[in-house]
């Protein structure tokens, strides 16, 4: 997940009791998701895309030291000086900082010495909860450690996958990923084309780059009520998908033939995949996940259709809630992510929840974007080049996190995220 500037969100009395509670909120389900975890297992790095667990747990404890402890708490001192060269992501302003890649080489601090200066900070932030000068500051501090969940929750998968034993971060709960999902026919929302207003609509927090909201022109088309299934992806694997150079983009067939692509990333034999629970049958059902926007594109070729535009998502996708809690328990926190229960998408409805979903748009500022001053103006701008637009959310993405004009992006090769897509058609 990646970071952008805030926009301003209510400070009210029970605005501010909900946002203090979010942040103890948040701060738990952070350190709940650890808990299996050995200090190695929270120590690894599998690739320089990805960061160890460990590093998620104080980037993100850094990240409220240095820009609200430091600067609006009198008489705090850094619990460890020589720390913000280690945890410091990319913000230039912030100074020098340890290479992206040798983050895995972090074996001091230990894990239990961050937790404990986890600790230290989220008690030290208790007195600036209640300032509603702080209060979008704040937001914005939640809602960074929300992307880092998702992405330590990614990360981790990711470094299990390495291992050749499969270990398991959580046993299956119940049934878990050997349970079918309903079988959903595909059917078509339409739209009539014409002017659209897109962006960030209403009060309340929003990333910068959600905006401008502005007016853009949609020609008639029609956009899929289901996401693409595992089983679907059978059906192109078998006709040769990954073997036909018309299908795919230019810069697609090369990463295929470079890196010998045959099938989406955790997909083992006889129908299993990795997963946070182990090695586990894959649900023929369920959304096809961990797919790059190359295949996601050359798949919609494949099917006679189309990637959407980020705008035709966007407007199909207002009114429909991507912030109300799920009845179903989470037993590492509550509802407080988009799955229940194991960590795997589950063919909901809607268009929220299971996975994040490629479209054909790049991603670029809207009309009157402007950089903000100071550090946290490097958040979002610098990264509006070369990646591509993803709407939605995932089912390790926190509830609430997403909404309609929320904007992801990665670069077109990157699948380690849980990514899939939805098809579109011109009308």
């Amino acid at each position: 997940m990646h970071r952008s500037e805030l926009q301003d969100v209510p400070v009210g009395a029970e605005a501010g009791a909900a946002l203090s509670a979010r942040f103890r909120a948040t701060r738990a389900l952070t350190e709940a998701l650890v808990a299996p975890l050995s200090d190695a297992d929270a120590s690894i790095q599998s690739m320089e895309d990805a960061s160890p667990a460990k590093w998620h747990l104080a980037h993100t404890t850094w990240f409220w030291e240095t820009f609200l402890l430091r600067e609006h708490a009198p008489g705090y001192a850094l619990h460890d000086e020589r720390w913000p060269f280690l945890f410091n992501s990319y913000y230039e302003a912030e100074g020098a900082r340890i290479s992206r890649a040798a983050r895995g080489m972090l074996s001091r601090p230990t894990l239990d010495e961050v937790l404990a200066w986890r600790a230290h900070v989220t008690e030290a932030m208790e007195p600036l909860l209640a300032d509603p000068a702080l209060a979008s500051l704040i937001a914005l501090g939640v809602a960074h450690e929300e992307q880092h969940i998702e992405l330590l929750l990614t990360d981790i998968k990711h470094a299990l996958f390495q291992n050749p034993l499969g270990p398991a971060m959580w046993a299956p709960a119940g049934t878990g990923e050997a349970a079918a999902t309903t079988v959903v026919s595909s059917g078509w929302h339409t739209h009539p084309g014409g002017i659209a207003l897109v962006g960030h609509q209403s009060d309340g927090f929003a990333f910068d780059n959600e905006g401008p909201r502005h007016r853009v022109l949609l020609e008639p088309f029609a956009l899929a009520d289901r996401l693409v299934t595992n089983a679907e992806w059978d059906v192109f694997i078998a006709d040769g998908g990954y073997a036909n150079a018309r299908l795919w983009l230019a810069d697609g067939w090369g990463w295929v033939q470079r890196e010998g692509i045959e099938a989406p990333l955790y997909w083992g034999e006889g129908a299993t995949h990795f997963t946070h629970q182990g090695w586990q049958p894959r649900d023929p059902h369920a959304p096809v996940t961990h797919i790059s926007n190359f295949e996601a594109d050359a798949f919609a070729t494949w099917a006679g259709a189309r990637l959407p535009t980020e705008f035709e998502w966007e407007a199909i996708a207002r009114g429909q809630d991507g912030a109300s809690p799920l009845p179903a328990h989470d037993p590492r926190g509550g509802n407080q992510l988009y799955c229940a229960g194991p960590v795997l998408p589950m063919g909901s409805p809607g268009l929220f929840g299971d996975c994040w979903q490629f479209t054909r748009s790049a991603y670029l500022p809207y009309p009157g974007f402007r950089v903000a001053e100071g550090a946290v103006g490097e958040y979002n701008g610098k990264f509006m080049s070369g990646q591509v637009v993803l709407r939605g959310a995932s089912c390790a993405t926190v509830r609430g996190h997403s909404r309609v004009s929320y904007r992801n992006f990665f670069y077109p090769h990157q699948r380690w995220q849980f990514t899939g897509l939805r098809l579109a058609k011109d009308a």
